[in-house]
């Protein structure tokens, strides 16, 4: 089946639907969950939008499907080319430059020639699908290449650009041996959008020391081929969730129920500390559990009156980072499992394998007080997904300063994650808050995400686009 052109493309690494091999052979398409699903389903819907993506198997292809109103756009990936462009390129030298260096990344020429390859193929399906004087939004880092090769295919077309994580300050950016690149291809965009201000600040602060190109204010001014002179917007748009969902499914009566379950299984103890990320060295997992070590240690702390769960999603199995991190995540769970619990009072639940949603809310409402302890991160959905779940009005969020959500939600508990006594000082904040103090900062935080949603951001960000 061949799509029809779209007057809205969007482009991110994967596409939005699951695909597996039905009972006959065929393949079974479903729409798979997501935040960026939902926040662009009803305007991809209402346009008849397409989304190009790889499909999330090695060598998978198949003809652009409709699901709900949206195309489906394929693109085929080899082994080498997902080795490369993403596990290597993507992952091992983007991933950690643009999170502070925190590991060390690698440069190496065949990782790069890959993600120019995949870029372009993933340019010339968007520039296939989109309509004339269409609009094409092209999301994250690893299809930084796309704007300014989509703008040379169709200079009728409107592009934006969004970057889901940080944005490196030039000292650090400065490293990367393909660095101009990276800037001119993002600055085909016509608007360039970051989770913090201080991303785009950096954006900017990099093209005039890196490019020698013009900025003013939120604008970089870019001299084009034939001597015209176009302005390219980078600014902060904020993402969000959807949080009249997250509120609705905090209400079921099986969720409150599941919850309620889960602090009898945990022995009903005074205080449930809760911490959920993918399994990254920039989520502050380590960190966090080394300051509730101390505090056990200390005796500040103490079992059977506190317990922490920690879910800790697989992610990127194969980068050697992540496996050495799992190993010491695994090594000091299992001595304050061993130290501080004992049989039907255990010190820490320890799940690394993904929740599903019914059994995430549960786990939030269930929580007296979150940990989100990440050490760089663009915005971090998990802390507002919290605050979302909260419709008792109670819990309390400790929150890195150095995640994006540090921006809004200020009732929160700030905290350094480096700062080991800070975190601890933090923690037991959170453990003594009252009841009154614990409705005051959650009703504020609640005001905030409820009415800053993931559509709000959407339709800014589209809007702004429009406006260009």
């Amino acid at each position: 089946m061949t799509a029809a052109l779209s007057d809205l493309v969007v482009v991110s690494n994967r596409l939005p639907v699951d695909v597996s091999p039905g009972p006959d052979g065929s393949l079974v398409h479903g729409r798979s969950p997501g935040g960026l699903v939902t926040a662009l389903e009803p305007v991809l819907s209402q346009r008849s939008g397409a989304w190009v993506g790889w499909p999330g198997a090695p060598g998978l292809t198949f003809d652009p499907i409709s699901l709900d109103g949206i195309w489906s756009v394929p693109v085929p990936l080899s082994p080498h080319e997902i080795s490369n462009y993403y596990e290597g390129f993507s992952n091992a030298t983007l991933w950690p430059l643009y999170h502070d260096v925190i590991t060390r990344p690698e440069y190496h020429r065949e990782w790069h020639e890959a993600y120019r390859t995949v870029n372009a193929k993933f340019a010339e399906a968007a520039a296939g699908a989109v309509a004339k004087g269409g609009t094409v939004w092209v999301h994250d880092y690893q299809l930084q290449l796309v704007p300014s090769m989509v703008k040379q295919l169709r200079p009728d077309v409107k592009v934006g650009f969004f970057n889901h994580i940080p944005f490196p300050p030039e000292a650090l950016f400065a490293q990367l041996p393909w660095r101009r690149e990276i800037l001119m291809g993002l600055l085909g965009a016509d608007l360039i959008g970051f989770q913090r201000a201080q991303d785009a600040g950096n954006f900017r602060s990099c093209v005039r020391r890196l490019t020698g190109l013009t900025t003013r204010g939120h604008h970089v001014l870019v001299r084009e081929s034939d001597g015209s002179v176009r302005d390219v917007m980078c600014s902060a748009f904020p993402i969000s969730i959807d949080s009249a969902a997250v509120d609705s499914r905090a209400r079921l009566p099986r969720v409150q129920a599941r919850a309620r379950e889960i602090r009898s299984e945990l022995g009903n103890p005074d205080r449930i500390l809760f911490g959920v990320d993918r399994l990254d060295y920039t989520k502050g997992i380590s960190h966090r559990l080394k300051a509730y070590e101390e505090l056990l240690r200390e005796g500040r702390l103490h079992v059977p009156g506190v317990v922490m769960v920690q879910v800790a999603s697989p992610s990127r199995d194969n980068v050697s980072a992540y496996q050495s991190l799992r190993d010491d995540v695994e090594t000091t769970v299992g001595r304050i499992a061993g130290d501080f619990g004992s049989l039907g009072s255990p010190a820490i639940h320890y799940l690394h394998q993904n929740q599903d949603a019914d059994e995430m809310a549960a786990l939030y409402l269930a929580a007296d007080v979150m940990l989100v302890t990440a050490l760089r991160d663009g915005m971090n959905l998990v802390a507002k997904e919290y605050v979302a779940s909260r419709v008792d009005g109670r819990g309390a969020l400790v929150l890195s300063e150095f995640t994006g959500a540090a921006d809004e939600l200020r009732q929160a508990i700030l905290v350094n994650p480096h700062d080991i006594d800070g975190l601890k000082g933090s923690i037991l904040r959170a453990v003594a808050m009252n009841p009154k103090e614990q409705r005051r900062r959650m009703q504020a935080l609640r005001r905030r995400v409820i009415e800053n949603d993931v559509s709000a951001w959407a339709t800014s960000f589209l809007g702004a686009l429009a406006d260009r």
